[in-house]
């Protein structure tokens, strides 16, 4: 019998389905994936249910409907001052993962190269492969997930099309500052590049810092295609909304890869993202100071427990690493083992950062989601206690 895509065979199942099995399996906490476990905003879940109920449940657009392309223009200005023709230059997907695909098939010719920071969200090199792209990786160094000038010098060319950037970073955590921008598009530019931004986590920004879009850098405009999520923005990952913003020449062949993937998404969800964009600025930061607090309650849980926890400032999700806590109980595996060690010796879920990496990776550091209930980051950090610090 004939066997099917090559490209997509040679995946095995995500790290995320194998270790949420093990989870159920072992009855375990899962800080693996990265979900809230929160209803979301009552008002837009309102919105959403009024338009289902009394709106049109037909076909919508198949580029978005104008409510919700209006509103993402108007957060365009009023978050980053970008002026926004939202006619010609946004886009509503059935996701950001959809998007993010119909960027790379509507913007990659075979044997394009497209260079990639990594560790990176799973996806991204599938999707690559799968139009044709040569990949060549920008391998970001703990604990910090720093990059350098010679690391760009090594991974551009002539060949180079784009380069993917997902700001803030999952799994690291990491909120690029301007510098790192600023060298980012002096490369895009001067190979004359374009640059898919992946910027999902861009309302979920700590510590004070401002999510700078590399759009909004010098020269960058007309070469930037910015994607957003209302399942990060509004804690409603299984709404599956999302959109790219783009100026109109790059948008185009974007769009026409969307017309064979999913054409059009729910014209409900999109009437409540469109609400929920246009909600007062306390909401927006009421968001990200949750999320800290979160954060900050998982980081200091994680160190009282023996792990060393690495700085991150965005996202839901902190990095931890095991060299010490590993060496304390007398295990000498890699993160990969770890995580299914620690899913049944302590009940609690993580991800190994290797799983993200096609090359280079670390071997000791494990992702933790902390937008959860404070209850259960609280169950799951006493149980890794009972483990690391009360065995000891």
């Amino acid at each position: 019998m004939k066997s099917g895509n090559a490209i997509l065979s040679s995946y095995g199942t995500t790290i995320f389905e194998v270790m949420s099995r093990l989870s159920e399996e072992h009855g375990a906490i899962n800080l693996g994936q990265g979900f809230p476990d929160e209803r979301g905003p009552a008002d837009v879940l309102d919105a959403a249910a009024d338009a289902l109920l009394n709106g049109w449940n037909q076909y919508p657009s198949m580029m978005g409907t104008p409510d919700l392309r209006q509103a993402l223009a108007a957060h365009a200005q009023r978050f980053y001052g970008l002026d926004v023709d939202w006619k010609t230059e946004t886009m509503v997907t059935s996701g950001a993962t959809e998007a993010l695909t119909a960027c790379l098939l509507g913007l990659i010719n075979p044997g394009d190269e497209v260079v990639l920071f990594q560790p990176m969200y799973d996806s991204y090199l599938p999707i690559v492969r799968l139009a044709g792209g040569v990949p060549r990786f920008v391998s970001l160094k703990a604990p910090d997930w720093s990059f350098s000038r010679a690391d760009l010098e090594a991974a551009f060319s002539p060949r180079t099309k784009l380069v993917l950037i997902n700001d803030p970073l999952n799994p690291a955590a990491k909120v690029f500052d301007r510098a790192e921008l600023e060298l980012i598009a002096e490369f895009v530019q001067r190979h004359d590049a374009l640059a898919v931004c992946d910027e999902v986590y861009e309302h979920l920004v700590f510590d004070g810092r401002r999510h700078i879009p590399l759009m909004t850098l010098p020269g960058m405009r007309d070469r930037c295609l910015k994607i957003g999520s209302a399942g990060k923005t509004f804690s409603l990952t299984g709404w599956k909304v999302g959109y790219v913003t783009a100026a109109p020449h790059l948008l185009q062949p974007v769009a026409k890869a969307h017309q064979f993937l999913t054409f059009t998404t729910p014209p409900n969800l999109q009437a409540a993202v469109a609400y929920g964009l246009g909600k007062d600025a306390g909401y927006f930061t009421a968001l990200a100071a949750g999320l800290q607090a979160k954060r900050d309650r998982l980081s200091a849980g994680l160190r009282s427990a023996g792990f060393d926890v690495l700085p991150g400032s965005g996202t839901y999700f902190v990095v931890a690493d095991i060299a010490g806590v590993a060496a304390g109980v007398g295990f000498d595996g890699d993160d990969q083992a770890f995580c299914r060690w620690l899913v049944a010796e302590a009940k609690v879920a993580a991800i190994p950062v290797s799983a993200f990496f096609v090359e280079n990776a670390p071997k000791t550091c494990v992702r933790f989601c902390f937008s959860k209930k404070d209850e259960v980051i609280d169950t799951a950090i006493d149980r890794l206690r009972k483990r690391f610090v009360t065995n000891q």
